[in-house]
């Protein structure tokens, strides 16, 4: 799969979560809405953090030829996800909060942040 694909790929999943996320964040919890997008945002986040996993570093350091700093947000929306559901499923409100605002400052918007850095597609979109 080309690079360009797994970008639109990625960008197609990621998008949406932004919003998501976001909505999730400040609505009443533990509603039935918020359980459904809930459940659609995860999904999501696993989604386009396992596509990220495919996406070469192209800016910066790499590791093995391929991953870069960058991918440590892939693992750890890989590793959030799961764990903030299973809390949640046994009732650990507060530990589910924590891994979900986790989950969103460090992999959309901090994640997101970087991609705006120089070179990368975001900043060549917004920015030239």
């Amino acid at each position: 799969m080309g690079y360009d694909l797994l970008m639109f790929s990625h960008l197609a999943t990621v998008v949406p979560c932004i919003f998501l996320g976001a909505y999730l964040l400040l609505v009443r919890k533990g509603t039935k809405i918020h359980r459904a997008l809930g459940k659609v945002y995860m999904v999501l986040m696993l989604i386009t953090a396992f596509i990220t996993l495919f996406m070469p570093a192209l800016v910066g350091p790499q590791f093995l030829n391929h991953f870069g700093w960058i991918h440590l947000f892939s693992v750890l929306t890989l590793w959030t996800v799961p764990t903030a559901y299973t809390a949640i499923r046994k009732g650990n409100v507060k530990a589910h909060q924590r891994k979900m605002l986790l989950l969103f400052f460090g992999a959309i918007v901090i994640a997101g942040g970087f991609t705006l850095a120089p070179g990368r597609y975001l900043n060549e979109l917004f920015f030239r």
